[in-house]
């Protein structure tokens, strides 16, 4: 793949700014939603009857198009026809509510995050975002993701989408009762913010961004004993709260190009949380509720109306304490093969093991290091809970 010019990334950075700029000023937040994530099950998603049974085409673009997709469905297993149907239904749907200049291309992809297949939506011809359908293996954790499709909309989407987007998506979220696993709000300081990314730093230090008494995980990339191209991460992805502050200017321009661009990315994911479709169209509250510290950098662009915080869900994350033993425990008995057996209690996360087999100091040695696992597993995502809540 050929890198692009620095004449062409100045050229796409300066586009993205002044539609960024023009976001703002045509609306009433400040943040911008820079990335969306979100999974419906099949039972919930639309199937458009014309993509199964298109009119004759007679030159519409629109007829031919249909006619193309139906021939690719049609070279598809059967068992994937009727997901790829509903998936490119949904696919062309938030193409329609993304705006003028975004389509669905006609020929079925080989699909990204473990799904078999996907619909690629574009602007112009490039790829800006997809739909997934389809297990790409025969794994049980695969064959439940079967039953779902998941639509996956880039940056570049989320900038160049027409006014309002936010609000058309979030809608459909809801009609299809879609689950949102990942969303990104964005605060830029384009003309730079006083002490630039070595504030940021010196916030953490101060413990201005600990969160209910407790100081999140950080981490420093980038060339900071020249100063150039530096991103300061507070929070992790797996507690699914996590802010990127970075200096844009530089990601776009380029190191020497002076820009002062610092943006706040805060990113959300659902593997601890429910993300509400509010989110969308209120961004700004949710970037304030992520914390004091983050509400009070919000605060210097607007004056704060409302903070809407996402919380922990404790029952997600005992769900994922005990799919995690699970897992561990599963691992042990492919291993072990026959020596031994185990079972775990439903619904206990701290499983008692049935033994069955083997040696009793076999036996008592592998239940010594489930439970091991098992405690590990609840002080660690206990540990998240308390820090990322």
């Amino acid at each position: 793949m050929t890198r692009p010019t620095l004449s062409a990334l100045v050229l796409d950075g300066q586009k993205i700014k002044l539609r960024l700029m023009a976001e703002r000023s045509q609306g009433q937040s400040v943040c911008h939603v820079d990335w969306l994530r979100f999974t419906t099950n099949l039972r919930d998603a639309p199937l458009d009857l014309d993509i199964l049974f298109p009119h004759a085409a007679d030159g519409n673009y629109w007829d031919i198009k249909r006619h193309q997709v139906a021939q690719h469905l049609q070279k598809l297993e059967a068992q994937q026809f009727q997901p790829a149907a509903q998936a490119y239904s949904l696919a062309t749907r938030i193409a329609e509510q993304l705006g003028e200049g975004f389509d669905v291309d006609p020929e079925v992809k080989k699909g990204h995050d473990f799904y078999a297949k996907r619909w690629v939506i574009t602007l112009n011809g490039k790829e800006v975002g997809w739909v997934g359908f389809g297990a790409s293996s025969d794994s049980p954790k695969q064959k439940k993701q079967a039953g779902t499709i998941h639509a996956n909309l880039y940056g570049t989407a989320c900038t160049f989408a027409r006014p309002g987007w936010r609000t058309s998506i979030s809608h459909l979220i809801r009609e299809v009762q879609a689950t949102i696993t990942r969303i990104d709000i964005a605060l830029d300081f384009f003309d730079g913010r006083q002490g630039g990314i070595d504030a940021i730093k010196s916030d953490y230090m101060a413990g201005l961004c600990d969160v209910g008494g407790k100081r999140p995980k950080c981490s420093m990339n980038g060339d900071w004993c020249n100063g150039a191209e530096r991103s300061f991460y507070i929070g992790s992805k797996e507690a699914g709260k996590q802010t990127n502050v970075y200096e844009k200017g530089h990601q776009l321009f380029g190191r020497d190009s002076g820009s002062n661009w610092l943006r706040f990315e805060l990113r959300y994911g659902n593997k601890l949380r429910e993300i509400p479709a509010d989110a969308l169209e209120d961004p700004d509250a949710y970037f304030a509720g992520a914390s004091q510290w983050h509400a009070s950098v919000l605060s210097e662009q607007k004056a704060l109306q409302a903070v809407k915080p996402i919380p922990c869900e404790t029952e997600l994350a005992l769900q994922n304490v005990e799919a995690e033993v699970r897992r561990k425990v599963n691992w042990f008995e492919r291993v072990a093969g026959a020596t031994f057996s185990v079972s775990a209690l439903p619904g206990d996360v701290l499983a008692l093991f049935l033994m069955a087999g083997g040696g009793v100091a076999i036996n008592l040695w592998f239940a010594a290091i489930s439970f091991r696992l098992a405690y590990w597993s609840l002080t660690r995502v206990t540990r998240i809970v308390g820090v990322q809540s």
